[in-house]
């Protein structure tokens, strides 16, 4: 298979497009099966084997279908319908298809599922939608989406190139699945103590913890203690500035929030190692990211409190991990914006193991993490090869050829 650079164009409705290449309306070319959906809620569904389809994939798995067959499933309301969303998708086999979906048959000989699918998924549908508070592509609107077409063969090749990059991308998605999932297991064990970590002759050795004993927050290896935030960390709250938006000044330092690095600005509040846990507008609940390390010189908002570990006591990476671990809702006051109050955040308790211990427990649930960074990263990568293939090939500014 090789690529070459299109030169000859001709004007049409929806722009450039290769000269032997047409543009059809969506409802030239699909049957609309939509008659022969079902919506079901869900407290009436009887479980099964049979996927349940709605807007944005499948929500569940019943005792029925409604649909047999290969089929662009594109969503009607409740979707997403920008440029490079996922309005569309395929469903084969058996299925059954509720009433936020439009279920489409490709007519054989005129255009390809696949390709049909990748086409809807490029296009920004929004021109097409109607409504406001609930957005709908409703069917009349549908049928007018105008395609450009290329031959069957040229569909075919670009959708088995879209495709495998798909295939890639859900195997990287699958690894991170895998990853996160191991670490919440990890977390489980080696920060309640039901698993040890030592050093043996060089080696990291684990074994399982047999001596608890009872505390406020459960049992805990005999050795540990439990502590509250409050004794082992200083807080550098007072040093916090808030800027707006439009205020900032663009610089290098970390404009530091609730969740994460939100800005680079001209200028620093704090210069060290510090852990920022939440105090509104974050994530409290067990295994969220409610806690985050900075290093060097950064500026923190007034919505994350700045907590700098007291040395020999408790180590930064540890005691990230056990508030990103710990179900802090309890800490929580406010219904309208939760928020964790300084008062309150002093009382959390950690269980606490030796330093030495720490630092190991920390080394082993970084190295996950730092592995599942690797996969993010390659997830934007493939995303943005993704993006970049299909506004390529979609187009026909480039041409998938024979060798």
């Amino acid at each position: 298979m090789k690529f070459k650079q299109e030169t000859e164009f001709r004007e049409t409705e929806i722009g450039k497009i290769p000269r032997d290449w047409k543009v059809v309306k969506l409802g030239e070319v699909v049957e609309i099966w939509d008659k022969y959906r079902i919506p079901v809620k869900e407290n009436e569904r009887k479980p099964g084997s049979f996927p349940y389809c709605g807007a944005n994939g499948i929500i569940d798995y019943i005792d029925g279908y409604t649909h047999d067959g290969e089929f662009v499933l594109l969503a009607e309301d409740g979707g997403f319908f920008g440029r490079f969303e996922k309005s569309a998708y395929i469903m084969r086999g058996k299925f059954w298809a509720n009433n936020h979906v439009h279920v489409l048959k490709a007519i054989k000989g005129t255009i390809i599922s696949e390709f049909l699918m990748h086409y809807l998924n490029f296009t920004d549908l929004t021109p097409f939608i109607t409504g406001s508070t609930r957005p709908k592509l409703n069917q009349e609107a549908m049928k007018k989406i105008p395609i450009a077409l290329p031959s069957l063969v040229e569909q075919m090749k670009i959708a088995d190139i879209l495709s495998t990059v798909d295939r890639t991308i859900e195997v990287v998605d699958a690894g991170v699945a895998r990853l996160e999932g191991l670490k919440k297991a990890l977390m489980r064990e080696l920060l309640t103590g039901r698993i040890r970590v030592r050093e043996e002759n060089g080696k990291t050795v684990f074994y399982r913890e047999i001596e608890f004993r009872e505390t406020e927050i459960g049992k805990i290896p005999r050795d540990w203690k439990v502590v509250k935030l409050g004794e082992v960390v200083e807080i550098w709250d007072k040093y916090r500035i808030p800027v707006k938006e439009n205020e900032r000044k663009p610089g290098s330092f970390p404009y530091c929030g609730a969740n994460g690095i939100i800005d680079y600005i001209d200028g620093y509040t704090h210069d060290g190692e510090f852990v920022l846990l939440a105090e509104d507008g974050g994530f409290f609940g067990r295994f969220e990211k409610s806690a985050y390390i900075m290093r060097g010189k950064f500026w923190a908002n007034n919505h994350v409190h700045v907590l700098k570990a007291i040395k020999g006591t408790i180590i930064s990476e540890f005691l990230m991990h056990y508030l990103n671990f710990t179900d802090l809702t309890p800490f929580i006051t406010g219904s309208t914006r939760p928020k964790l109050n300084q008062e309150a955040m002093k009382k959390i308790p950690i269980a606490l193991p030796s330093l030495v211990e720490q630092m190991k427990i920390a080394d082993i649930l970084s190295t996950v993490d730092r592995t599942i960074e690797l996969y993010y990263e390659e997830r934007t990568r493939l995303d943005r090869l993704k993006r970049g293939l299909m506004d390529l090939l979609l187009t026909g500014r480039v041409r998938v050829v024979e060798e």
